[in-house]
């Protein structure tokens, strides 16, 4: 690990989308270091530290999920369903980035817990943009749960 603040964990299948979400990150200075999974599955087996994470060292508990809606096996529905409804997890923030503008994708993520819905912008200059100001209300303005909490 990069620093020994809480990680952001990001969950995203596409290189592409990730790198872009990564470099933007990097453009707003963000201090935090990053985990990544590739998929709904791995993402769980991270979070409920099971499979190949099961005795990882140095594993911390994310600060906050980046989620893309859209993946391979269990989708990011399903994996923000899952985080929401474990008494370690859910006060873990939760924000969906999604090429999704369908009002129904939206009204379910909140539903389910989601701390917020980014749509990922089609020019990349308006994607920088929302992630300067995701970095700078999540890490400068809201304070973000330390640990696990009691449940």
């Amino acid at each position: 690990m990069k620093s020994q603040t809480a990680p952001i964990l990001i969950v995203e299948d596409s290189p592409e989308d990730y790198a872009i979400v990564l470099r933007a990150l990097k453009k707003a200075h963000l201090a935090q270091a990053i985990v990544r999974c590739q998929d709904g599955d791995e993402a769980l087996d991270f979070l409920l530290r099971r499979g190949v994470f099961a005795e990882a060292d140095g594993w911390r508990r994310p600060a906050l999920i980046l989620l893309d809606l859209n993946l391979p096996g269990t989708g990011g529905a399903e994996v923000l369903a899952a985080v929401k409804a474990d008494a370690g997890l859910r006060s873990i923030p939760v924000v969906v980035l999604s090429n999704s503008q369908a009002a129904e994708d939206v009204d379910r993520c909140y539903a389910l817990g989601a701390a917020g819905y980014i749509r990922k912008q089609i020019q990349l200059k308006q994607l920088e943009e929302s992630i300067r100001g995701f970095v700078r209300y999540w890490f400068e303005i809201v304070q973000l749960p330390k640990g696990d909490p009691a449940p």
